[in-house]
């Protein structure tokens, strides 16, 4: 049996098979109010037809100055609610499960006026505004933003929650050291943000829904943190709940003078493998794993419990199907109204 096709169960979360479509975002919101059109809910509900086991909804902002563009998703409103559960409760016709990203763009926030961040450093590149370092009380406030939409996303009806601290975002941009540059309790411990957001959600999920959260396992800009330090930081987030890591790298500059591996299939494998192995936590793995052979390596090498296909799904929304049909055709359980296609 192709590993790929396995299921996997954490907590109440069951899904019937390893693979993932991580977020990404559309930039489609017209209206510019974050809510959900139509062409999300095709961009979604076509990938449960597809295959998919796991779909994490694009990252999906806590105030509307939170998003990277105007035209991004958010949760900042009870009445964005509705049109997140009907895509919720069509994927899950199609027997898969449906996650969404929680998140704050921070200083890489391009349409707001004035960006916040953690210090006021700008994000490297002309299209970056410097940003206004958020006083202590608003990175209280910020943290009950981040439980709000968490509880929105509840009602809504998602499988589970994934926080968004990689990438250069904002709790990227406190855990890191070279853009928290605070003197207050948030620069001491610079874990502390993404802590009390970690905490501060855990009290409106149920008990039985994981928690997942995304971290930059490297960040490959001079003098950027390496991958003991991201273990370290992991582990505090793990202490504080968090069930499952999704495990990237890079965002907060431009690649530095040491570079960075090449972008070959698999090439970000040995970070999550490396989280997985340090903490004993479940993994998802990213980055160039559209080849259905190098999934499933990855998965029977021990080095990921789950593999997050990106790219490769927005090319084609029935990735899952075809990866499947390759590994072991006679596993292949399409929708029945496409079974003569296979």
């Amino acid at each position: 049996m192709a590993l790929l096709s396995t299921p996997f169960q954490f907590k109440g979360l069951s899904l019937k098979n390893r693979i993932v479509m991580p977020p990404m975002c559309q930039y489609s919101v017209d209206a510019h109010d974050g809510t959900p059109t139509d062409w999300h809910f095709v961009h979604y509900v076509s990938r449960a037809v597809g295959g998919t086991g796991l779909i994490i909804v694009e990252m999906t902002d806590v105030e509307p100055d939170g998003r990277i563009s105007n035209g991004d998703l958010g949760l900042w409103s009870d009445e964005q609610i509705p049109a997140y559960a009907r895509i919720v409760s069509e994927v899950h016709k199609y027997g898969a499960k449906i996650g969404i990203q929680i998140a704050h763009a921070g200083r890489k926030a391009e349409d707001a006026e004035v960006p916040v961040s953690a210090s006021a450093i700008a994000f490297p590149g002309a299209r970056y505004k410097t940003p206004r370092a958020l006083t202590t009380e608003e990175v209280k406030q910020m943290v009950v933003k981040f439980q709000d939409s968490a509880r929105r996303a509840v009602e809504a009806g998602f499988d589970t929650i994934e926080i968004h601290g990689a990438h250069g975002y904002l709790i990227h941009q406190f855990h890191s050291p070279l853009t928290n540059q605070r003197d207050d309790e948030y620069g001491r411990d610079k874990a502390l943000f993404g802590v009390e957001i970690i905490q501060a959600i855990k009290e409106v999920m149920p008990a039985d829904m994981p928690l997942i959260m995304r971290v930059s396992a490297v960040e490959y800009v001079d003098d950027g943190y390496g991958l003991d330090y991201s273990t370290e930081l992991c582990r505090r987030y793990k202490e504080a709940g968090v069930d499952i890591f999704h495990l990237s790298s890079g965002g907060e500059g431009p690649i530095g003078s040491a570079g960075r591996p090449g972008v070959h299939p698999g090439y970000q494998v040995p970070l999550a493998r490396a989280i997985k192995q340090a903490l004993d936590v479940p993994v998802i793995a990213v980055g160039n794993l559209d080849d259905p052979k190098v999934a499933e390596a990855s998965i029977g090498n021990g080095d990921t419990d789950l593999v997050a296909v990106g790219r490769g799904m927005l090319r084609d929304p029935y990735w899952a199907l075809h990866a499947i049909h390759e590994l072991s055709a006679d596993e292949l359980q399409p929708p029945k109204q496409y079974s003569r296609a296979f």
